[in-house]
């Protein structure tokens, strides 16, 4: 199973610069960007997440999304999602993430939780 988290943002400097602004002005939020980022950087939780190697979690804004998962995520960011075989699974909503609180610990127990649902 490849597990991708796709935030609610384009990458690159001009969609990280237009992210910026529009959450400066409260016209841009991404529950995930709060998750695994602060201001500035990763976040030394999220960092730490990583390390211990139990999720390898490919995190992708939206402009740099293949074709089959740009269209499996249209109108759904951010979320978290698995791909098994050819097919793609929502493992968190937006809702989800934004339960989490900003909470990289929180985050992790609802993955598994929704990982070990099946």
């Amino acid at each position: 199973m490849k597990i991708h988290g796709i935030y609610n943002a384009d990458g690159g400097i001009i969609g990280e610069l237009q992210y910026v602004l529009g959450k400066i002005m409260g016209k841009a939020h991404c529950s995930l960007c709060d998750i695994t980022h602060s201001y500035i950087s990763k976040k030394k939780s999220w960092k730490a997440l990583e390390s211990r190697g139990e999720f390898e979690i490919n995190l992708l804004h939206i402009n740099e999304q293949e074709p089959d998962l740009r269209e499996f995520t249209l109108g759904i960011t951010p979320c978290v999602l698995a791909k098994e075989e050819s097919k793609f699974r929502i493992l968190l909503t937006s809702e989800q993430l934004e339960n989490c609180n900003k909470s990289v610990s929180s985050f992790e127990e609802a993955l598994h939780n929704s990982i070990n649902s099946d």
